[in-house]
């Protein structure tokens, strides 16, 4: 009788298991057949190039905003912001003249802020500034998050 119970036992917890199995497939299909009965491809976002470098200058710009702040070397010009000019964007017609002025301008203040480190908040913020004054012409989705790079 013993022997039984951690027999039963075994063959409760792998029934539970088998059946739980069984549901999450079946979730997955059903989520599958929906999106394919509206029509709609599942497909994983890929950012674009410009996007991308971005993300990339942002967080550069975050260290160097920390780095300003504490007073620490600022180091040396990012070469690789300079690909700001040819960057595929996801909407090619937003690479307009706005944008390369804007584009220049950031370049400009950015370049400034390692040639010229006793205004480096100042060049800092400039370029913040051409960063929010392009977005609010082409995205303005990420000028919240710009905003918050300002050094005040």
């Amino acid at each position: 009788m013993k022997k039984s119970i951690p027999f039963v036992l075994l063959f409760f917890i792998s029934s539970l298991l088998v059946i739980s199995c069984q549901k999450k497939e079946e979730n997955k299909v059903e989520e599958e057949k929906c999106a394919t009965e509206k029509g709609k491809k599942l497909e994983m976002y890929q950012m674009s190039e410009m996007a991308t470098l971005m993300e990339q200058m942002y967080v550069d710009n975050q260290r160097l905003k920390d780095r300003i702040q504490k007073g620490d070397t600022i180091g040396q010009f990012p070469q690789h912001f300079l690909k700001i000019h040819k960057a595929v964007m996801t909407d090619e017609s937003d690479n307009d003249g706005f944008f390369k002025e804007q584009a220049a301008k950031f370049i400009k203040a950015q370049e400034l802020i390692y040639k010229d480190p006793q205004n480096a908040k100042k060049h800092f913020n400039e370029g913040v500034d051409a960063c929010i004054q392009c977005h609010k012409q082409k995205c303005g989705g990420p000028i919240p998050r710009i905003k918050k790079l300002y050094i005040e």
